[in-house]
């Protein structure tokens, strides 16, 4: 855990670069808000043949665990690109949707299926539980979103869905991912804090970290991707409150992780603006980057989408971006 001192360190850094915001006094709401608000129709594989499988029930070259299917009571299933093979060691990427969403819904939107097939990784994509008002939520960090009983211990079932999964495939162990949006993106980065020991890194889009860091025992370094717009109103990029349960900023989040891995506050801003918002003409993210002196070949990264909201109207370059940023980032 980092000493206070340190954690102000590095967010002064950031005020020094003019990233800073502080934590912004939003009214406590009544409900958490809808992450997405679209079909949450199906998707198909993109090669539409036999070598990948999202059924719960039926995964290529292994079979289901115990109680029948992977995940057990909250069945997944395993998409498999037509390059995997069996025996050898193979990333795997799991995917946490939004609030109110579904893994349907979110693989609509950021469209993960075509870069596992691509980039040859293997891709999970669960399913959180309901809520009192039917909405599918993960118990993630303080600030959302399982703020009522009962209580569900989301830490501790994608744990399991990690073993079971690298039971029936050959997932490499140095290659374990997450990425996800909102709920799903504070759902990840519990997942770094509780079980660095298996993740090697994180993306997570318009999400937040914990705001009591005694929470997050992070003893294994993880790198970590913030993306966020600087017009999201549900999850502001200053930080704000959900259902009266306050969270951090953007820099105040991939702040905390640049301390957790050991990385200098000196941030790397020479990288060029990526075009990520098809709304915002020109190229209007700015990248900043710590890298340096991180222990165990980890980096943090934030993505600051200026203008774009809550759910960015993304370009092309987004979800392959993204990926890139997770493989580039294996544990040692």
């Amino acid at each position: 855990m980092q000493s206070s001192s340190a954690r102000v360190s590095v967010r002064a850094s950031l005020a020094l670069l003019g990233l800073f915001i502080p934590l912004a006094a939003c009214g406590t709401s009544s409900a958490p808000l809808p992450d997405l608000q679209f079909s949450d129709a199906s998707t198909n594989d993109a090669d539409g043949g036999a070598a990948t499988t999202d059924a719960a029930t039926s995964v290529k070259d292994g079979g289901p665990d115990a109680s029948g299917v992977i995940g057990g009571s909250r069945p997944v299933g395993v998409h498999v690109p037509p390059s995997y093979v069996q025996g050898t060691p193979t990333p795997l990427v799991i995917m946490l949707h939004g609030y109110s969403a579904t893994s349907d819904a979110e693989e609509n939107y950021l469209q993960l299926t075509a870069l596992s097939d691509s980039k040859g990784f293997l891709y999970v994509r669960p399913n959180g539980t309901a809520d009192a008002m039917g909405n599918l939520f993960w118990n993630g960090t303080d600030g959302c979103c399982n703020f009522q009983a009962p209580f569900i211990d989301d830490s501790a079932y994608l744990s399991a869905l990690i073993d079971q999964v690298s039971a029936h495939f050959t997932v490499d162990p140095k290659r374990v991912y997450f990425i996800g949006h909102s709920n799903g993106a504070f759902m990840s980065y519990r997942m770094a804090c509780e079980h660095g020991d298996k993740i090697a890194a994180i993306v997570s889009l318009a999400g937040a970290m914990w705001l009591d860091l005694t929470k997050c025992p992070a003893k294994t370094p993880v790198s970590v991707l913030e993306v966020h717009g600087t017009a999201d109103t549900t999850i502001p990029y200053a930080g704000g409150s959900n259902f009266g349960h306050v969270f951090p900023g953007a820099t105040t989040s991939i702040a905390d992780w640049t301390t957790y891995d050991g990385c200098s506050s000196t941030a790397d801003t020479s990288a060029p603006n990526l075009d990520l918002e098809v709304a915002v003409v020109g190229a209007e993210t700015t990248v900043t980057k710590y890298a340096m002196g991180c222990k165990a070949g980890t980096a943090t990264e934030l993505w600051t989408i200026e203008g774009a909201p809550h759910i960015p109207t993304f370009t092309h370059d987004f979800a392959p971006g993204a990926i890139d940023f997770l493989l580039a980032h294996p544990k040692p």
